[in-house]
């Protein structure tokens, strides 16, 4: 298991000052980090919504890249120019509204330039994922 060079209160500080955008509105939490799994929680909101009542693709596509940028960030540091070169997601099941959606993201293996992973992504308090993804990033040159 890889040793976590950032915490949870470093990775916040990080994101929102290198990436505002996604994590300034407060929406998105890092519930945990280790430098192998991370878990992020986005709260809900109507706008997460898509017609016929469910949680949105783009909306879980987001939160897994950022789940994935979080668990690489919170195993090599601060690498801001750490970018996703591949996302694959499968949509298994409606998420259901009024619920929070949750980002389990776990490392498969982290190269000199290039880390694999993958992310589950739940509903609420169900444990059968609503999508799961698969994430490779490329790591700058240090």
């Amino acid at each position: 298991m890889t040793k976590s060079k950032m915490n949870v209160v470093e990775l916040e500080s990080f994101l929102l000052t290198e990436f505002p955008q996604a994590f300034k509105a407060g929406d998105i939490s890092i519930e945990s980090a280790d430098g192998a799994t991370c878990l992020l929680r986005q709260r809900y909101s109507d706008q997460m919504l898509r017609p016929g009542g469910t949680i949105s693709g783009p909306t879980l596509m987001a939160l897994a890249d950022c789940a994935m940028y979080v668990v690489l960030l919170s195993a090599i540091g601060p690498v801001s120019l750490a970018v996703t070169v591949n996302l694959n997601i499968n949509f298994l099941r409606k998420g259901a509204p009024g619920q929070d959606v949750l980002a389990a993201a776990r490392l498969l293996k982290i190269g000199r330039r290039l880390a694999v992973g993958e992310v589950n992504l739940l509903s609420g308090t169900s444990s059968d994922p609503i999508a799961h993804a698969t994430s490779t990033y490329s790591i700058p040159n240090a």
